[in-house]
């Protein structure tokens, strides 16, 4: 069998860039935030906030603990876990 390293390289390349792409999805109701969280928007960027801060942001909205006009709806939306999953992503996103 002859060793052709450009074949290798992609084949390498292909492996990594689909682990990476699996890791980087984010999780199902995390770009409903994107809207009004994103950098520059009015409502301020969430990424790379402590995932503590946001997932106990996120259950204070849920419970009607924090008050707000349309994040109480939004976060009724999402379970614990769902909750937490947003979280860790936002978190994982960089620098606010």
């Amino acid at each position: 069998m002859r060793y052709i390293p450009a074949l290798t390289a992609a084949w390498l390349v292909g492996l990594a860039g689909s682990a990476g792409a699996a890791e980087l999805r984010p999780p199902p109701g995390a770009s409903s935030c994107a809207g009004c969280h994103a950098q520059g928007a009015a409502m301020g960027a969430l990424d790379g906030r402590p995932e503590a801060e946001i997932a106990a942001a996120l259950a204070e909205y849920r419970s009607g603990a924090r008050p707000a006009s349309v994040m109480g709806r939004i976060a009724k939306g999402f379970s614990e876990s769902e909750s937490q999953a947003i979280a860790a992503y936002l978190a994982s996103q960089g620098n606010p």
